[in-house]
This record gives structure tokens, C-alpha cells and sequence, in this order.
């Protein structure tokens, strides 16, 4: 049941009478205070709950002009700066879902070691931002930490993510697997922020290292399937489709609509487009984008790139797909921390704002099921701008309307 403003787990009251725990331990908060008294609030619950400082901090807040505060204020109360995060466009925990909302997932964690690490300048250099990410990751000497992993968030509206994500893994070598999301807005498209410790950047990824000896899990689902016949991208610039199979792109999206009898207004399509979005075939699955706009010369703008040459579909999904989709993505990765023999402790769940605005208030229906197969287990996340992972077994890059599930061990 959503409902209070915050989510913890069950602790002893009294902060003296706890003991260094051999496991991990979780705290999960969320308030709709704002600047300097969410973190000063936020940082008190974090240690009320926690047997001793946390290793990491991860935040998703609501567009705001005082992040700054707020992370300054929970950096001094919780009494750790490993922190990451971004600003959102819906956020939520496994109590409660909303906008204008701040959540933390404080961890401590004997058997994971954090790094937070920051790259500025994406939409000019996105190689040198991967690989200044990477310089910042402990991995490598860290032997006994096998399992690695990385939380990446970042300022989509600077673009190239999806080169960012292909950067990382040759800087890591391909021995990391990522998770997470672009930063948001509440969907204004105007502005979005990452943070790494106390800083506030646009133009920027953040990513939280966490080399652990036990299996991280992370898993990806997404509920549409074809609903138009093959359509060749035939030119393409960046994330604006010009034109498919030699025809201005938006005279595909008219037929479709019409072939379908779902009204379609160029002068309005968002109505339209969220029901009914790009589809990017790939040796792993397809690779969604959510169409945006209308260009003046018939383009479609997408929320993010499409390759020219690329076989594209017009995808459509049911009412129930998105939950299906979120319960099947915890599945895995609950199943694979259980296969390496750990138990599930929290998790970290990422779903894009085109499927908040698409459901309503039946969104909280697809948090419902991750919760149901987190059995209970204490989660948060938020609606980012397209969902990132790179993990062996799942369709990789950049992505939207897709669910994103990392679920880490006791």
C-alpha cells in the first residue's frame, strides 16, 4: 500500500544497541520536503535505521534549484559523500509512488566496495567521458570482489548515451555490467541534473562501482511487440528519423494509425505516440524509442538515436504488458543472486516516463509486481529518460520503455 511519506527497514529503535552486521543492510527513504530539510530529514532516517555510517548513497529527487542544499545537508547527517544520483520525473519506492518527491537508498555493505565517479562534457566527448568514469573504478584491484557492477546515470538530453554505454564497456574490458537511467524532468525535456558526491552537473554521467564478492543481480523486459510490417530507416540524423523505406517517417505513423483506426494529429501525437512507438531490430531483441515530435520536413523525433539502416517496426503493447514486463525483469534478477547462492536483500528499479504518462495511476500496478516478486523486499527507483543495461543474457545499450531491475544480496 502506498501512502507514507517514507520506507525503512525494521531496526531496533534505539541507534546504541546496534552491532556491525556481517550483511548487508538497506535503508530506503522518501520525503516531499525539498532542498536542505529533505536531506537533513533523509540523513536522519538513513542512520536511525543503519548499524553505523552507510557505504553509499543513491538519490532520485524532483526537479528543483536546490539539489545542491540537499545533498549537502544529507551528505553531513548520514556522514558519508559516496553519494550518486539525478533528477527525476516521477519517483518511487515499494511504499509509495508520486512526483515532487526526493527517495535515498542508503547501503552498507561488508562484501561490496562503492566508488562514485563523475565524466562532464557528454555531448561533446562521450569516449572521454566514459573513460574518465572508468579511470575512477577499484575493480581491477580488488581481486576478491569478483562480481562488478556499475549504477550509470545520466544527463540524456546531451545525447550520445547509448556510445557512452559502448565506451564504458571497452574501458572496463567488458568485465562490468550496467544499470540505470537517464535523469529527468517531470518530462518538460528542458534541463536534467546527475550528481556525484555534492555536485550537481548537466552535460555529465555518474556512476556508483560496486565490486562485490557475491552475484548482483540485474535484469531487463519490456512488453511490445511488433504491430507494423518491416520499415527500413532510410536516413536518420542522430535521434531524428527522416525518413522510412524512402518515405518521410511520419507517413508511416499516418497509414499505421489509419490501417489501426486510432486517431493520429500531427499537430498533437503524443497521445499517439505513446501507445505506438519506434522498435529497433537487434541480434538481441528490440531496442525501443519513444517518438517525441513531428519535424518540419516529416521527420519523426525520437527520444533517442535510431541508426540509419536499421530495421524498425511500429510496436504496440496491452494493457498488462508493463507489469508482466517488471515482474519477468525482477525475476532474473532475483534468479541470478539466488544461483550463486545469495539471498536478495533490496533492489533498484528504473521505468521510463513515457510509461508513467502512458499508464496514470496504473503505474503503481507495475510497481505492485515487482514488489510481489521482491517478495516484500524494500526497493526504490524513479522515471528516468531511457533505461540503461549492459549485462550478459539481456538486450544491451540505451533503451526506452523498458523495465530495469538490479537487485543486490544480503
Amino acid at each position: 500500500m502506498r501512502g507514507s511519506h517514507y520506507l525503512l527497514e525494521e531496526c531496533p529503535s534505539d541507534p546504541a544497541s546496534f552491532t556491525p552486521s556481517p550483511m548487508t543492510d538497506v535503508a530506503i527513504a522518501q520525503t516531499d520536503l525539498t532542498g536542505r530539510e529533505a536531506g537533513e530529514t533523509l540523513g536522519r532516517q538513513v542512520r536511525e535505521q543503519l548499524a553505523g555510517v552507510p557505504d553509499a548513497l543513491i538519490v532520485f529527487a524532483a526537479p528543483g534549484p536546490d539539489h545542491a542544499a540537499l545533498l549537502e545537508a544529507l551528505a553531513a547527517t548520514a556522514g558519508t559523500r559516496t553519494i550518486v544520483g539525478c533528477s527525476s520525473a516521477g519517483e518511487f519506492t515499494s511504499d509509495e509512488s508520486g512526483q515532487g518527491l526526493t527517495n535515498v537508498t542508503a547501503i552498507r555493505a561488508p562484501d561490496i566496495r562503492f566508488t562514485a565517479t563523475l565524466g562532464v562534457g557528454l555531448s561533446e566527448a562521450p569516449g572521454s567521458v566514459a573513460r574518465e568514469i572508468a579511470a575512477g573504478f577499484r575493480g581491477a584491484e580488488l581481486s576478491e570482489f569478483p562480481f562488478r557492477a556499475a549504477l550509470v546515470l545520466v544527463d540524456a538530453l546531451a545525447g550520445h548515451t547509448e556510445e557512452l554505454i559502448d565506451a564504458l564497456t571497452l574501458a572496463t574490458a567488458g568485465t562490468y555490467r550496467f544499470f540505470g537511467g537517464g535523469a529527468g524532468d517531470d518530462a518538460r525535456f528542458q534541463r536534467t541534473y546527475v550528481f556525484c558526491g555534492t555536485r550537481v552537473c548537466s552535460d555529465a554521467a555518474v556512476a556508483l562501482e560496486m565490486a562485490s564478492k557475491k552475484a548482483i543481480g540485474i535484469g531487463a523486459r519490456h512488453g511490445w511487440t511488433p504491430a507494423s510490417p518491416p520499415l527500413r530507416v532510410t536516413q536518420a540524423d542522430a535521434s531524428r528519423v527522416v525518413s522510412l523505406n524512402a518515405a518521410p517517417a511520419i507517413e508511416a505513423f499516418e497509414e499505421h494509425a489509419e490501417d489501426t483506426t486510432q486517431p493520429f494529429d500531427r499537430a498533437d501525437p503524443m497521445p499517439f505516440f505513446l501507445h505506438n512507438i519506434v522498435g529497433v531490430d537487434t541480434d538481441g531483441g528490440f531496442k525501443l524509442r519513444v517518438p517525441l515530435g513531428v519535424a518540419e520536413d516529416g521527420g519523426i523525433v525520437c527520444a533517442a538515436e535510431v541508426p540509419a539502416g536499421a530495421t524498425t517496426h511500429i510496436m504496440s503493447t496491452g494493457g498488462g504488458s508493463a507489469a508482466e514486463a517488471a515482474a519477468s525483469a525482477t525475476r532474473d534478477a532475483m534468479e541470478q543472486v539466488t544461483r550463486e547462492g545469495g539471498t536478495p536483500k533490496a533492489a533498484l528499479f528504473f521505468d521510463c516516463v513515457a510509461t508513467r504518462l502512458r499508464l496514470g495511476h496504473a503505474f503503481d500496478q507495475e510497481l505492485d509486481a515487482v514488489s510481489r516478486e521482491l517478495g516484500g523486499l524494500p526497493f526504490a527507483g524513479f522515471n528516468s529518460y531511457g533505461q540503461i543495461v549492459r549485462s550478459e543474457g539481456q538486450f544491451s545499450g540505451f533503451h526506452n520503455c523498458t523495465a530495469v531491475v538490479c537487485v543486490l544480496p544480503e
